[in-house]
């Protein structure tokens, strides 16, 4: 599973990193974004990729209401086209999340020692997302997100038997093309990043509060 990630990079990088129209309104650096908090992901409409503001935890279309048992931060890769919540949106809303690494959590006698799993050159990817909406009372529009998880390569199986799925960067425009709905061309796609490219280590154990967010939680620390 993927609880926590973090998206320091500027709205300009994310802008031309992934080939936007248009740019992105003011972006503050974030190091430990959690479920149910708003942030951008990467939608595609025709030609056109823009970044649009959802919160993450996916609440269905046709929800009678916005609880939590309708609504989930991450969907297994497994059987996702046979699954109500998700069988409309991967094959018609799709979408990249922009981040610079995530957390997963390793037991270490007794406690749970956090680890942050990023590139090894720092540089921004996009975790495959599923998205969706729901009509509020008022008319306005609930935009949601969900990170798709599977199957974790060398980095991460030490730390987690699930990994948060993120995109080969010649694969992202296949995964946001709108043309595709068909789900099986898609969710090949989904398979563990090449662990070469990618590092883990230690991190301070603030990252466990959710209202704690700073620079200090990447930063590199000695296991407790």
């Amino acid at each position: 599973m993927c609880g926590r990630y973090a998206l320091h990079h500027t709205a300009q990088e994310i802008q031309q990193r992934f080939a936007l129209e248009g740019l992105i309104g003011a972006l503050e650096p974030r190091y430990n974004i959690a479920p149910t908090q708003v942030l951008p992901v990467i939608v595609q409409h025709g030609e056109t990729r823009t970044a649009q503001e959802m919160r993450w935890g996916l609440v269905p279309s046709w929800a009678k209401e916005p609880n939590l048992s309708l609504s989930t931060f991450n969907a297994r890769a497994e059987g996702i086209a046979d699954k109500p919540m998700y069988r409309g949106p991967i094959r018609r809303q799709r979408c990249l999340v922009p981040a610079d690494g995530f957390y997963e959590w390793q037991p270490t006698g007794g406690k749970k020692q956090p680890y942050f799993i990023r590139m090894k050159d720092d540089s921004l990817f996009a975790f495959a997302g599923l998205y969706d909406h729901w009509r509020q009372p008022d008319g306005t529009d609930l935009w949601t997100y969900t990170l798709i998880t599977g199957e974790p390569n060398a980095v991460v199986a030490p730390l987690h038997h699930r990994m948060v799925v993120i995109l080969r960067r010649e694969d992202e425009a296949e995964w946001l093309d709108p043309g595709i709905t068909d789900p099986f061309q898609v969710t090949r796609l989904l398979t563990p990043y090449p662990a070469e490219a990618m590092e883990a280590y230690p991190v301070t154990s603030l990252v466990n509060n959710a209202r704690q967010d700073a620079p200090a939680m990447i930063a590199p620390s000695t296991p407790a």
